[in-house]
């Protein structure tokens, strides 16, 4: 997933990007409201992680104008205000969850996690690289209109490439997305079905889209190889 981290707190803003960086995200930090807002509606992330309390613009209010301007990138926001009625306020003005400080790590991802599934359930739809297509909604996939059979894995996979077509996708973001962690990044589970990707939708057609970035992860041309 691509991450905006929108946190006034520096030393907490850079425990959060290395963290998510690790977990196989891309992450961008902004320090005050005006500065996050204006990310967030130009930046085309996946997720905001937005702090209650900021400069310039608060959360709350960060929140209202992003969806008063038609976004609906996904909102988790972070507080260190207990008060049911200021979590009641954050979600009224239209963020997706609440998590509240301290808060662990692991339930950061997890919730992150959760907002992309729901994001990919409601919004899915034809997914295109050159002339390889994955269709979402209905979870099929075709190359130059031929259907290729897919596992349910496979097609996660492919589905998770296409989305970040020509970047790295590592092999811990897949096992976060596909397994949701639960694997061993140790294991050659990602390396068969990477397999098993190259002999449906690149060896019959004579193509190279998956391309495999050693000791970082696989990359898929946006041109379809």
């Amino acid at each position: 997933m691509r991450v905006l981290v929108v946190e006034d707190e520096r030393r907490l803003a850079g425990l959060l990007a290395r963290g998510l960086s690790e977990a196989g995200h891309d992450v961008d930090v902004r320090h005050s409201g005006p500065e996050g807002l204006r990310a967030a509606l130009g930046g085309g992330y996946d997720c905001v992680v937005l702090d209650r309390l900021l400069p310039g613009l608060d959360g709350v209010a960060v929140c209202t104008e992003l969806r008063g301007r038609g976004s609906t990138v996904p909102v988790l926001m972070l507080t260190a205000l207990g008060d049911v009625r200021d979590r009641v306020a954050g979600l009224d003005a239209g963020a997706d969850d609440y998590l509240p400080k301290p808060f662990s790590f692991d339930e950061l991802l997890a919730r992150l996690r959760a907002l992309n599934r729901r994001t990919a359930d409601t919004g899915a739809g034809e997914l295109r690289a050159g002339d390889l297509l994955v269709d979402r909604g209905r979870r099929r996939a075709f190359r130059g209109g031929v259907e290729i059979e897919l596992s349910a894995r496979e097609f996660d996979i492919l589905a998770l490439m296409l989305s970040r077509a020509g970047h790295c996708v590592t092999r811990y973001h897949i096992l976060d997305e596909v397994w949701d962690g639960e694997t061993d990044l140790r294991s050659n589970v990602i390396d068969v079905h990477i397999a098993g990707l190259r002999a449906k939708v690149d060896k019959p057609f004579g193509r190279r889209a998956i391309e495999t970035l050693r000791g970082a992860g696989y990359r898929l041309d946006p041109n379809g190889g």
